[in-house]
C-alpha cells in the first residue's frame, strides 16, 4: 500500500533471535474442511498451468521470517513481521494493485467509490454479505471504528498520521461510508488501507485496544486464514477460514517461521522443511540451480540508503512544538556540516557496491522518488559521483584536516569520528557497512561500524540517538508524497519516520503543496516534487545507495502462485499443492 501503510520494517530489519530444537507445528484443520469446501475458490491464476478441474485441498505453506511478529493488531503493529500475519486475517477498505500498485477494489470491502468534485468527500460501497469468521458481519461500521480507534487519545499507535487529516466518518448505512477530508489531499486514498478491527470484539469506548488479548491471539478473522497460535520467538501458526468470501484456500494452513540466519533459510528451503523465503544477493545461483525452486524477482517500491543524524543524538528534540512553529534543533557536532555529507557521498563507490554487495540486484538512485512513478519523478538528477579525490578536496576546504597525522581528521577540537550500524542477520547489510567504512576511512573519517539487534536499532533510530544508519524504506507506492521522512512534523523523538531530524521551511512548504493541489493532476503537481528531489539531493540528509531489487525463492510444487511486484500474496487462496494432486 501507499507510504500510511509502509512498516517499520526499513527494508526487512531482522531480529536475531535463537531458534532452537522446535518440533515442526501444523494447523489443525477444521472439521468442515475437504473438497467441498475449497472448490468454490476462483480459478487458479493464469500465469500457472491450468488447475485441475477438481482440486484436492491440503498442504501447508510455510514461510520463513527472518523476525518475529510484535503485536496482531492492524493498527497497532510498525513491523513487517507483524504486518505479514495481520494482513491474512484483517480486510481493509482498499488494497493496491498487485501488478501496478494503483489503488484497487480487489480482495478488498470496498467494492466501488467515488469522489465529490471538491476532492474531500469519498463515499464507499462496501461489499454485501461479507462476515467475520464468527458470523458477524463486516460493515461500515468497523471501518468507523477502526479510525475513530485511531484518533483516540487513549490509543497509543503509530498510525496517527492515517486520520490527522479526516474531518469525519460518517455511516450511511452498514454498506454504504462516507470519508470527508478537511482539506485536499492527493494521497489520502492510501490513508484508508489499514486492517479493520473486528469492532464487536473491543469496547465501544476503545479503552481495551491497548491491552485486549485480540492483540496476541484475534479471536475472528474476515482474510483467507484464522489464527491458531503463536509461540514467541518460534512461529505463528494459522488455519484457513472456510468462511473467507472469495473462498476458503486450498491449503489447510500457513506458518510463520522464525529462522533469522540466511544461510539456515536457504537450507531449510532446499530440504522442503520452508516453502519459501527473501533470497538475498548471494543465494540467488543457489536457488536458480535447484529445480524444485522457483525465484520471483522484481523492483520494489522502496530504496536502500544511509540515514545521517542532523541533530545532537545526546540532545534529541522534536521538529515543532505543540503551536506549530520550528524548533531550532541543536546541531550534530559533525554531520551538521553539508560539507561532511558532501565528502561522504562522494566517497562511496555505489557501482562497486551495487555490482558486489548487492550482487547487481539494485540501480543507482539520486533522490527519494523512484524512476517507476514516471511522472513525478526527476530523470535529471544525477547520483553523486564516486570521486574521493573531491571528497578530501571538500573536507580540505571545510577545515577538516588531519593535523598530527594519526589518519583521522579533526576540526576545532573534534575528530571526524561517527558511528554507523545496521541490523544483525542482514549479510548484504553488512557488508555494505564494512565497505563503507573503508571507503570513508580511508579519506580521513573514523567510521565505527556495528551491527545490532532489531529492537534496539529500532529504539535508536525512533530515539534519535544514532549517528548513521545503513537502512531502507519500503512500501512507498504509487504516489510520491512521502512527507512523513522529511516534514518537520514528523520529526518526534520516540516514533516519528523523520529521524534524521531533517529540518527545511521550503520542503515543508512544498510537501504540503504537493498532496492539496486542486484537482490533483499529475501534470501540476510535477513540478512540486522534482523541486521537492532537487533540494533534498542536494541538502544531503540521506545517501541513497540504491533502488530496490527484490528476490523471493518458493518451493515449485506449489501452482496457482501469479505474484506482483505490489503483492506476492494476492491470490494466495487460490494456490494449492499440486504433489496432493491424482
Amino acid at each position: 500500500m501507499r507510504k500510511r501503510l509502509y512498516t517499520l520494517t526499513l527494508f526487512l530489519l531482522v531480529v536475531a533471535l535463537a531458534v532452537g530444537g522446535c518440533v515442526q507445528p501444523e494447523p489443525i484443520v477444521p472439521e468442515s474442511a475437504g473438497e467441498s469446501a475449497a472448490s468454490e475458490a476462483a480459478p487458479a491464476a493464469e500465469a500457472e498451468a491450468a488447475a485441475p478441474e477438481t482440486i484436492v485441498p491440503g498442504g501447508v505453506w510455510t514461510r520463513a521470517t527472518s523476525a518475529d511478529a510484535s503485536i496482531l493488531n492492524p493498527i497497532l503493529s510498525s513491523d513487517s513481521a507483524s504486518s505479514d500475519v495481520i494482513t491474512m486475517l484483517f480486510p481493509g477498505l482498499i488494497n493496491a494493485d498487485p501488478f501496478t500498485g494503483a489503488p484497487t477494489s480487489q480482495g478488498a470491502m470496498a467494492e466501488s467509490w467515488e469522489v465529490s468534485e471538491d476532492g474531500l468527500v469519498w463515499t464507499f460501497h462496501l461489499r454485501d454479505g461479507v462476515t467475520w469468521s464468527d458470523g458477524e458481519p463486516v460493515d461500515a461500521y468497523d471501518f468507523q471504528y477502526t479510525y475513530q480507534a485511531i484518533a483516540s487519545d487513549l490509543v497509543e499507535t503509530p498510525r496517527k498520521s492515517n486520520v490527522e487529516n479526516i474531518a469525519s466518518i460518517e455511516v450511511v448505512d452498514p454498506l454504504t461510508l462516507r470519508v470527508t477530508f478537511s482539506t485536499v489531499k492527493c494521497d489520502g486514498l492510501f490513508d484508508l488501507g489499514l486492517g479493520w478491527l473486528p469492532s464487536h470484539r473491543f469496547a465501544e469506548d476503545f479503552s481495551d485496544i491497548m491491552t485486549s488479548a485480540e492483540n496476541e491471539a484475534p479471536s475472528v478473522s474476515a482474510g483467507p486464514f484464522r489464527f491458531q497460535s503463536w509461540t514467541r520467538d518460534d512461529n505463528t501458526v494459522l488455519v484457513r477460514n472456510e468462511t473467507y468470501w472469495e473462498g476458503a484456500p486450498y491449503m489447510e494452513g500457513m506458518i510463520y517461521k522464525v529462522i533469522p540466519d540466511p544461510g539456515t533459510r536457504l537450507a531449510q528451503l532446499q530440504s522442503g522443511e520452508v516453502d519459501v523465503i527473501p533470497v538475498q544477493p548471494e543465494q540467488i545461483a543457489a536457488v536458480d540451480a535447484d529445480a524444485n525452486l522457483k525465484r520471483y524477482r522484481f523492483q520494489d517500491d522502496g530504496y536502500s540508503y544511509i540515514g545521517l543524524n542532523l541533530a545532537n543524538p545526546a540532545n534529541p528534540q522534536p521538529g515543532r512544538d505543540e503551536a506549530g512553529n520550528l524548533i531550532p534543533q541543536d546541531p550534530h557536532p559533525i554531520l551538521s556540516d553539508r560539507a561532511v555529507r558532501l565528502a561522504m557521498a562522494h566517497a562511496l563507490d555505489y557501482q562497486t557496491i551495487i555490482d558486489n554487495v548487492y550482487l547487481g540486484q539494485g540501480y543507482p538512485i539520486a533522490a527519494n522518488v523512484l524512476p517507476a512513478i514516471e511522472w513525478a519523478h526527476d530523470d535529471t538528477l544525477e547520483p553523486y559521483a564516486y570521486d574521493p579525490e573531491l571528497a578530501q578536496q571538500i573536507l580540505d576546504e571545510a577545515g577538516w584536516v588531519d593535523s598530527d597525522g594519526d589518519g583521522v581528521r579533526e576540526k576545532d577540537g573534534q575528530r571526524l569520528s561517527l558511528s554507523l550500524k545496521t541490523n544483525a542477520g542482514n549479510t548484504t547489510r553488512e557488508d555494505l557497512g564494512v565497505l563503507v567504512q573503508d571507503q570513508l576511512n580511508a579519506i580521513g573519517f573514523d567510521i565505527q561500524f556495528e551491527a545490532i539487534d532489531f529492537g534496539t536499532l529500532v529504539d535508536q533510530l525512533l530515539g534519535q540517538t544514532f549517528d548513521m544508519v545503513i537502512i531502507g524504506w519500503t512500501g512507498l507506492g504509487t504516489d510520491p508524497n512521502d512527507d512523513a521522512f522529511w516534514s518537520s512534523r514528523f520529526d518526534t523523538p520516540g516514533s516519528g519516520f523523520n529521524f534524521v531530524s531533517y529540518q527545511n521551511p521550503r520542503v515543508d512548504e512544498l510537501l504540503e503543496a504537493g498532496y492539496s493541489v486542486p484537482g490533483c493532476a499529475p501534470e501540476d503537481r510535477a513540478p512540486i516534487y522534482k523541486e521537492i528531489q532537487q533540494i533534498i539531493h542536494d541538502d544531503i540528509p540521506y545517501i541513497f545507495i540504491s533502488g530496490g531489487v527484490g528476490n523471493v525463492g518458493y518451493n515449485a510444487k506449489w501452482a496457482g502462485l501469479n505474484p506482483g511486484p505490489w503483492s506476492f500474496y494476492w491470490n494466495v487462496h487460490q494456490w494449492y499443492d499440486t504433489s496432493l494432486q491424482p
